[in-house]
């Protein structure tokens, strides 16, 4: 055993002073095209950089890996074009993942293990060894690199290329599936709350970091720098996680308002914000609507951030104004348009002329637009046109209201709410609580949900009990508007 660790070793250092002796770690060195490249230097990088599993005797103090490797790694991979990178990702995946054969030797030694019965010992660390078998080499790489300075953003941003490559099947494999999730449960690890630091985000801010805010921001887009002012002044409040082995790199990001009610609409937040000169008066200030949360690292979907975020800033809140008392969301209804226009293409093509409305309703519809109704209205959803209309606007608010709360409320994906918002937030333990018409009128708004906002109210004695029984049951706490809109589409509208 020590001969083959000094052989290792050799090989190890060996690597190292290759590299050193090509500069491949001089800046740009590894920084080729993909269209220079060929599979032969993709399989010669990957010889060199990603280490053998080191033997199971050693397994609690393995040989230190040198950084050359993984540096080098590093820059080549930062030197591929967008292009290249899947089937780069791919043959990584593929190739230096786990010993299958190793692994299906130490099953048999599981199994012979349990034969004997008695021997606890023995099956213990014959499960041991299995366990550490099933280590891909891969691993043993990325985390060394996580241990280079910009190493953690640099594997945060090798897993979105991974999502994207799935995403787009520009690579696709159980091998690249399984690397994803290797990834998630790395990262998952390395961003528990525990590691991650709250900051407030103010017009002292640094200018990068007001710019990353900017940015990011996903749901209501920051029109200028006299926008992004007003979002983190007076009556306003904007909050980070950050990560120690990220500096200056908002993870994700909270905008509050603080207002005296529950905001009904988004125009009287983003357009119409107090003056950054202005200070505050406490005593107005009995509620924070959070209007905007946005996720900043794509290689970080699926590790929870966004719920820790709100429950800290409920906490920061309450330090800050003790008698504050009502707590909200301000959300948007992403999907809700493309359902709802699906929905009338399948009533379209069943040639049902009307189960959707009631008969009063399909009347008055019909007295302000011409043509097909179906047909028609569909069209004038798809292209806002229908808002230059102050009658057919009055006359659509009960029915896309009662059809939008049955969105929210009874279209599901494996048992869980279909809408991400609502998933996200009831998972969160908070209360389907009010749908607001025309809440955000901005093209964006009206494309997306037909201009309809949710309010989702967290109560928060009951936000544990709530999350538990969402996560358990899936049962959707929900208001007596909602339940009431619900009730009401159930009996007029054939879904």
């Amino acid at each position: 055993m020590v001969r083959w660790l000094l052989l290792w070793a050799q090989r190890q250092k060996a690597a190292a002073l290759l590299i050193l002796r090509r500069g491949s770690l001089a800046p740009g060195r590894c920084c080729s095209s993909s269209s220079s490249r060929g599979p032969d230097m993709d399989d010669d990088v990957l010889r060199r950089t990603v280490s053998a599993l080191p033997p199971y005797e050693t397994r609690e103090k393995p040989p230190a890996l040198l950084e050359g490797p993984s540096r080098e790694f590093v820059q080549f991979y930062q030197g591929l074009e967008a292009a290249g990178r899947p089937a780069f990702l791919a043959k990584l995946a593929a190739e230096y993942g786990a010993e299958h054969g190793l692994v299906s030797e130490l099953c048999g030694r599981v199994t012979e293990a349990q034969g004997r019965g008695r021997d606890l010992g023995a099956l213990l660390q014959a499960e041991d060894r299995l366990r550490h078998s099933l280590t891909p080499r891969y691993k043993l790489l990325i985390n060394h690199i996580s241990r280079l300075e910009g190493g953690v953003k640099f594997i945060v941003d090798l897993r979105a290329d991974i999502l994207q490559s799935l995403e787009s099947k520009t690579a696709d494999s159980p091998q690249l599936r399984e690397m994803n999730g290797i990834l998630k449960m790395l990262l998952s690890d390395w961003f528990s709350i525990g590691f991650l630091n709250l900051e407030r985000i103010t017009w002292q801010s640094s200018c990068d970091l007001l710019q990353k805010i900017s940015e990011y921001e996903a749901v209501h887009p920051v029109r200028n720098w006299a926008d992004i002012k007003r979002r983190v002044g007076p009556y306003r409040r904007c909050y980070v996680f950050t990560h120690n082995a990220m500096p200056r790199e908002p993870l994700v990001v909270l905008h509050v308002a603080l207002t005296d009610d529950i905001s009904k609409n988004i125009q009287a937040i983003v357009r119409c914000g107090q003056s950054p000169e202005l200070s505050e008066d406490v005593n107005k200030i009995t509620t924070a609507v959070f209007y905007s949360i946005s996720s900043s690292q794509r290689g970080l979907q699926g590790v929870e951030l966004g719920n820790y975020l709100i429950k800290r800033v409920v906490k920061e809140l309450q330090g800050e104004f003790p008698h504050m008392n009502q707590f909200s969301s301000l959300s948007p209804i992403p999907g809700f348009t493309i359902w709802l226009l699906g929905t009338l293409s399948v009533h379209i093509k069943e040639g049902k002329t009307n189960q959707i409305f009631t008969e009063l309703e399909y009347k008055k519809i019909q007295d302000v637009i011409e043509g097909p109704v179906l047909e028609t209205l569909k069209s004038l959803l798809t292209t806002n046109e229908w808002m230059r209309s102050d009658k057919l606007v009055r006359v659509l608010e009960m029915p896309l209201m009662r059809l939008c709360a049955w969105y929210l409320y009874g279209e599901k994906h494996r048992g869980a709410a279909l809408n991400p918002v609502a998933n996200f937030h009831l998972q969160n333990g908070a209360v389907l609580w009010r749908l607001n018409w025309l809440a955000d009128t901005s093209p964006r708004g009206l494309s997306s949900s037909i201009g309809m906002m949710a309010n989702y109210r967290y109560f928060l004695e009951n936000t544990n009990h709530n999350s538990v029984q969402y996560l358990r049951t899936r049962h959707i706490e929900a208001s007596e508007q909602i339940l009431s809109l619900v009730t009401q589409c159930q009996k007029i509208s054939k879904l």
